[in-house]
């Protein structure tokens, strides 16, 4: 198994350049129905599928999410920016936490400031958060650089016919090892917050 360690570690640190996110300029400032809100979400986060039958968002998962009280219900069959908001949140969530930890996570924030007539906003919260992410992008290819290539310098002792592909292994262990310590740690961030109160049926 051969690898070109220079090739593989420009695709991946051009793949980390081009991550991107909705803004909020690009969502209707009209409510939309189901119909729509897929078909936009599909459109807004396609870049972020691994495969292109992927789907974004279902009707089913949107239905879940608000009967498990992650996200507030329509209003008239319509979901407001508030809810394009919150649902792109929970999309991102879902890949690292269980629904429970979700709508933990976001009780607080929905409660609080969905539907709200304060000068600060669901936006404000959504733009602050997605500039902070935005601003570690660099720091954070620079530092899965430097974790590639320490696990080039791994297996030095192995069958040289299996040394790239034991050092291709050594790197995604690392990551997820990066993965697990943070997981855990927002977990038990999580474990912190007050509980919701159950929703009255």
């Amino acid at each position: 198994m051969t690898i070109d360690s220079k090739n593989m570690l420009s695709s991946i640190l051009e793949s980390i350049s081009r991550i991107d996110y909705i803004k909020p300029g690009q969502i209707p400032n009209i409510d939309l129905y189901m119909d729509q809100v897929t078909t936009f979400m599909e459109e807004g986060l396609e870049r972020t599928k691994r495969y292109s039958e992927d789907k974004i968002l279902t009707k089913t998962m949107i239905n879940n999410y608000a009967k498990n009280n992650l996200l507030p219900p329509p209003v008239k069959k319509k979901y407001s920016r508030e809810h394009i908001l919150t649902l792109i949140f929970i999309y991102y969530f879902k890949n690292l936490l269980s629904i429970k930890d979700i709508e933990i996570l976001l009780e607080p924030i929905t409660s609080k400031y969905f539907g709200s007539d304060s000068d600060f906003s669901m936006t404000d919260i959504y733009e602050d958060v997605c500039a902070l992410e935005k601003s570690r992008i660099d720091s954070m290819a620079k530092d899965i650089a430097r974790i590639y290539k320490t696990s080039l310098d791994t297996f030095a002792d192995a069958p040289k016919e299996d040394q790239a592909m034991l050092q291709n292994f050594s790197f995604i262990c690392s990551l997820a090892f990066d993965v697990y310590v943070k997981k855990q740690v927002i977990e038990k961030l999580i474990d912190d917050m007050p509980k919701p109160e159950p929703k009255k049926k």
